[in-house]
C-alpha cells in the first residue's frame, strides 16, 4: 500500500523532501505533481525502479519513452550530447516550462535504459515540488505521465483518485493539489530545428 503525503506546491517541507529522496534512492517508485499532469517517476539510477515504472506504463523499459526529469539546464550535459548556442538559448527561455524537448542522447542513456536509445526526452517542470526532490536526491528522475484508463478523461487531475488507482503500484503518492489536465508539448530537436510533436500546454517561441 502506497504512502499518501500532501507536500506544500509553493513551500514543499526539506523534511518531507528529504524523506521522498531517501525512498527514491532506496529504489522507491512515486507519483507527483509537476506544471502539467502528474507523473510517476523513480531515481535514474536504479534500474529496478525504472523497469516498474515502464511496467506502470504497460510497455518494456526497452521500448517505453520515459522521459527525465532535471532540475535545471545544466543537469541536461550528463544525458544529452553537446548543443548549439541557439538550440540552447531557445531550451534556455523555454525552461523551467511544460515541455519535453527530445534531444540526441549520449552513451549514459542507453546505459540507464538498457537500450540502444539515440534520443531522450528531457523536462524541467516549473513547479516547486519535483525541483526541490531532484534537487535533494542529486539526480534526475525518469518519468512518464500518469494516464487515466477512462478514455474520456486521459489525465486524472485529483490526486485521492491517483491514489485510489495507483495505491498498490506504486510506494509514495505525493499531493501537490490537483493537477493540470494538459500533457506537455513534445518538441524534437534535430540540428538546429524544432518541431511540435504533441501540442500541449507549453507555447513554443523560437
Amino acid at each position: 500500500m502506497a504512502k499518501y503525503i500532501r507536500v506544500n506546491p509553493e513551500n514543499p517541507d526539506p523534511k518531507v523532501i528529504g524523506e521522498i529522496a531517501k525512498a527514491l534512492k532506496n529504489g522507491a517508485v512515486i507519483v507527483f505533481p509537476t506544471d502539467t499532469v502528474y507523473g510517476v517517476g523513480c531515481d535514474i539510477m536504479n534500474p529496478k525502479a525504472i523497469e516498474r515504472v515502464a511496467q506502470i506504463k504497460g510497455t518494456p523499459a526497452k521500448k517505453s519513452n520515459l522521459s527525465i526529469v532535471c532540475q535545471n539546464l545544466s543537469h541536461l550535459s550528463s544525458f544529452v550530447k553537446p548543443i548549439s548556442n541557439p538550440v540552447f538559448r531557445v531550451l534556455k527561455k523555454s525552461l523551467p516550462g511544460a515541455f519535453t524537448f527530445i534531444l540526441p542522447a549520449n552513451t549514459s542513456v542507453p546505459k540507464v535504459f538498457n537500450t540502444k536509445k539515440k534520443e531522450v526526452g528531457i523536462r524541467v517542470p516549473d513547479h516547486k515540488i519535483p525541483q526541490a526532490i531532484v534537487e535533494e536526491l542529486g539526480n534526475p528522475i525518469v518519468t512518464t505521465s500518469v494516464i487515466d484508463v477512462d478514455e474520456l478523461l486521459e489525465y486524472t487531475m485529483d490526486p485521492d483518485m491517483i491514489y485510489e488507482r495507483f495505491q498498490d503500484k506504486v510506494d509514495i503518492v505525493i499531493d501537490g493539489g490537483y493537477g493540470n489536465n494538459i500533457p506537455s508539448t513534445i518538441v524534437l530537436v534535430q540540428n538546429e530545428g524544432f518541431e511540435i510533436i504533441r501540442q500541449g500546454l507549453g507555447e513554443l517561441v523560437v
